[in-house]
């Protein structure tokens, strides 16, 4: 299968052109720059140029492809609601293009629009208010296409971590070292799922070649990790203190991150696995975060 992809070269786009490939996919890659064409190039990928607002560009991406999978989106958090303005444009515009051809589309959504504080399941639909309900729209404009013709699928992604992570995690460290103290919000009971990265991209080849018109499917291989022992792997490695940040100063103690800070999405991906029979075999983010490639000093 030739198959499209947007965010080629973002942190799970590289993961999943390597799983492709390896699979005996040819890939077609959605590429900005010389620097992110190149690195396609060299993963043995072919080079369409173009962005997310360039709607021509994906179009013509997705008419050139037996299949697309959309894993793009601009992590723009000082103006989050431009990236998913984008987000949601570049989605119907791939819908588009592939309505009345029966081929897969893939797209992506998050964990962290389900409700909090109980395992959400794939039969569950986000919520306003939501730490990641601004993703909403999409995941729904997504499912939508199956309607049309299209094999309609959605990854709901939880935190993604794993060589080559500059996200959350990494930001956490950066807080700790910045503060000399490694906060968790109140007494870090909340729990984050959680996927490696390598796992994320197997689920996402498995959905473009099996995944039923409509499914929603959750790469989630950490049901949920309270955050305290995310904290207390940062404090170990740095040999800084840990504490809970009282919950009115979250916001002032983590930045952008305070937004997810509080976040409590325990998930499931019970059906997930019994759908596709997806089994997650790489380290759990625990395990995964005592890895020196978190903790090196950034260099200038």
């Amino acid at each position: 299968m030739r198959v499209f992809v947007t965010g080629a070269t973002g942190f799970v786009g590289r993961a999943l052109v390597r799983d492709l490939l390896d699979a005996g996919h040819e890939v077609l890659g959605l590429a900005r720059s010389d620097t992110a064409a190149a690195a396609l190039t060299s993963a043995g990928a072919d080079v369409h140029r173009g962005d997310l607002e360039d709607l021509d560009a994906l179009r013509a991406g997705a008419a050139a492809a037996d299949g697309v999978v959309h894993t793009g989106f601009v992590h723009d958090f000082a103006d989050f609601r431009a990236s998913v303005r984008k987000d949601l444009r570049a989605v119907e515009t791939l819908g588009h293009a592939l309505a009345g051809s029966g081929r897969p589309f893939v797209s992506t959504s998050v964990t962290g629009l389900l409700a909090p504080s109980r395992p959400g399941t794939e039969e569950d639909r986000g919520v306003p208010g939501a730490p990641g309900s601004a993703r909403l729209a999409a995941e729904e404009a997504a499912l939508a296409t199956a309607a049309r013709g299209v094999r309609a699928s959605v990854v709901r992604l939880p935190l993604v971590h794993g060589p080559g992570d500059h996200g959350f995690l990494t930001v956490l460290v950066g807080i700790a070292r910045d503060k000399g103290v490694c906060g968790h919000a109140g007494d870090g009971a909340n729990l984050w799922p959680a996927v490696h990265v390598t796992d994320a991209a197997r689920l996402y080849r498995l959905a473009l070649e099996q995944a039923p018109a409509g499914s929603v499917l959750h790469a989630v291989a950490d049901e949920g990790v309270p955050m305290r022992e995310i904290a207390a792997v940062v404090g170990r490695r740095l040999d800084l203190p840990v504490t809970g940040v009282a919950i009115e100063d979250v916001d002032a103690h983590f930045g952008w991150l305070g937004h997810f800070a509080t976040m409590d999405n325990p998930v499931s991906s019970t059906r997930t696995r019994a759908l596709l029979d997806w089994r997650p075999t790489r380290p759990g983010l625990l395990a995964d975060f005592d890895q020196d490639h978190y903790f090196a000093v950034p260099t200038a």
